[in-house]
């Protein structure tokens, strides 16, 4: 189980990481990009690629869901009860990661 306040300091110990309110909730971001989101006090979203929720929802199934918003696959939904700290640290990371690559020119 990973409390709230877990998610939070682990967040926040990412280089250049702040929390905003976004909509009402937590947010964290880095550059002003959100990697994450505290939507209530029992889930987590975390803004990963799609073939990283597509492997954290096979291994981690009972902690893990993937985030849908309309048709686009955004991430995972973290259930805060089944998860690790181990699991968050790694969601949190890879997000925090993927949000500070430059951008491809294509």
């Amino acid at each position: 189980m990973v409390r709230p306040a877990q998610v939070r300091r682990m967040a926040l110990a990412l280089a250049d990481a702040t929390e905003q309110d976004h909509h009402g909730f937590p947010s964290f971001r880095v550059g002003g990009k959100i990697f994450a989101t505290l939507p209530d006090e029992a889930h987590l979203n975390v803004m990963v690629d799609e073939g990283d929720v597509h492997a954290m929802v096979a291994v981690h199934w009972a902690a893990c869901e993937a985030l849908w918003w309309g048709r686009r696959l955004r991430g995972v939904r973290v259930n805060l009860a089944a998860a690790t700290p181990r699991v968050v640290g790694e969601l949190l990371e890879d997000a925090w990661r993927r949000r500070t690559r430059p951008a491809a020119r294509g």
